[in-house]
């Protein structure tokens, strides 16, 4: 099978009046919170340090960034936007691959349409083939190629952007098979470089690279025609093991966006269950922190292939230590922003709980579960066991609680009356006439 040409014709030839209603809703849920985690981070150092570094290089500034003042040409708009989309941790997940699948569609998009007029009408149908592409992508390599080290939301997240600009800019079955084609040749981000600045990069870099492979593809800039598939192709290339029938399978029927799941709390996936137990815990019995003896944590395998860090010293670094998950759901009772910040990492008793925290490698736990156990220095044992965390398919945040999310991370950074405007806009993208309208009220 031609998995590359399939994929490619699907996107090409697909029209937004054949997208069923409740997947259009899902892509505006979508954006509402990508858009929120993009306001929030626009201020954070790893942005100023890019925008430092790389507005020297930009061309002709054409494009507008989220929530910044600068401007750029559109390439280097899409790093920026991707940066800042992801730097907070608190952007969306699909489960099934742990790709955040919005980061590198919706940067590229934006600093696309900021600089060429697009409706929100187009914006959606692309950004949900680029969904497509990056999803089905990456299932097909899911999980040998995450577990080799690869960062999936970079290597798939680069075919999502040249899809969706590639809708955009109109490309042919034949242009977008070559799109597909130098995304996959430009794929790369490894999960060593979790828990710093280069983290976020990677969604940036997913998004500019697949943006370069659509224009160049327009273009008539050729590549090879089994980019997916082929033996040397990315899939054979950067997995063990493959299954290349996810990449068609259900094509046009079976939506992947229906599978996306929104954190409600701005860390790794993972560790959000033990972070739901802990909080509950600490909602029950309010354990003061020196009463506290013992902390074990019976996790999934996969919370310490992807969250051990246990020596921490850095905000960054929290966002993946199941230790500090657990310490701050017992000591705070919360796992908001602030608990993820270098302040809250060396906070006397966060220090201490995390300290005494264990977790233990269980199979019998699923990657939604978590069973944890508090022992206190009068010798009381508290338990508890989350069967589905908060934020996942089947316990998914509503509509209410993404725009509260949304309000806690750019009413700082805006105001209300700017974010209530925000929030409407983004619950009517499809009406939009010209997505600079948003963009700009991001300013």
């Amino acid at each position: 099978m031609f998995e590359t040409k399939t994929l490619a014709s699907y996107i090409v030839s697909s029209r937004i009046d054949k997208i069923p209603d409740d997947v259009i809703h899902e892509a505006k849920r979508s954006i509402l919170n990508w858009v929120g985690c993009a306001v929030g981070g626009s201020g954070e150092p790893a942005v100023e340090t890019a925008i430092r570094a790389l507005l020297p290089f930009s061309g002709k500034p054409e494009a507008r960034l989220i929530a910044r003042p600068e401007r750029f040409d559109p390439l280097y708009a899409s790093v920026i936007n991707g940066i800042s989309g992801h730097v907070y941790e608190y952007d969306d997940t699909t489960p099934m691959n742990y790709i955040h699948p919005t980061p590198p569609v919706a940067s590229a998009l934006f600093a696309y349409s900021s600089a060429h007029a697009t409706t929100g009408r187009d914006f959606l149908h692309a950004f949900l083939m680029g969904f497509e592409a990056e999803e089905r992508v990456g299932n097909a390599v899911y999980p040998a190629h995450y577990n080799a080290g690869w960062h999936i939301t970079a290597t798939a997240g680069v075919f999502g952007a040249a899809a969706a600009v590639g809708k955009l800019l109109d490309l042919s079955t034949q242009e977008m098979i070559w799109a597909m084609g130098l995304a996959a040749t430009q794929a790369s981000g490894i999960r060593e470089m979790f828990g710093s600045m280069a983290k976020s990069f990677h969604a940036g870099h997913a998004a500019r690279n697949g943006y370069l492979s659509a224009v160049l593809a327009k273009s008539g800039f050729t590549a090879g025609e089994h980019a997916i598939e082929g033996a040397r192709g990315f899939a054979a290339v950067m997995a063990s093991e493959y299954d290349l029938s996810k990449v068609t399978a259900g094509l046009g029927e079976d939506f992947q966006i229906r599978y996306n799941t929104y954190k409600p709390y701005p860390c790794g996936i993972v560790v959000q269950p033990a972070i739901d137990g802990c909080i509950e815990l600490h909602r029950k019995h309010h354990p003061a922190p020196e009463s506290i003896k013992a902390v074990r944590v019976r996790v999934a395998p996969l919370v310490l292939d992807l969250c051990n860090k246990r020596d921490i010293t850095r905000g960054l670094d929290s966002k993946y230590s199941i230790y500090h998950a657990a310490a701050i759901g017992l000591v705070r009772g919360k796992a908001g922003l602030q608990e993820f910040t270098d302040e809250a990492v060396n906070d006397p008793q966060i220090k201490r709980v995390r300290e005494l925290v264990s977790a233990v490698a269980d199979p019998s736990v699923t990657e939604d579960q978590s069973r944890i156990e508090v022992e206190l220095v009068n010798g009381e044992t508290m338990t508890h066991f989350v069967e589905e965390s908060l934020g996942n398919v089947r316990r998914p945040l509503s509509d209410a609680q993404l725009e509260d999310k949304f309000r806690d991370q750019a009413v700082p950074k805006l105001g209300r009356e700017q974010v209530a405007k925000l929030i409407e806009l983004c619950w009517r993208f499809d009406a939009l006439e010209n997505v600079n309208t948003l963009v700009e009220a991001t300013q």
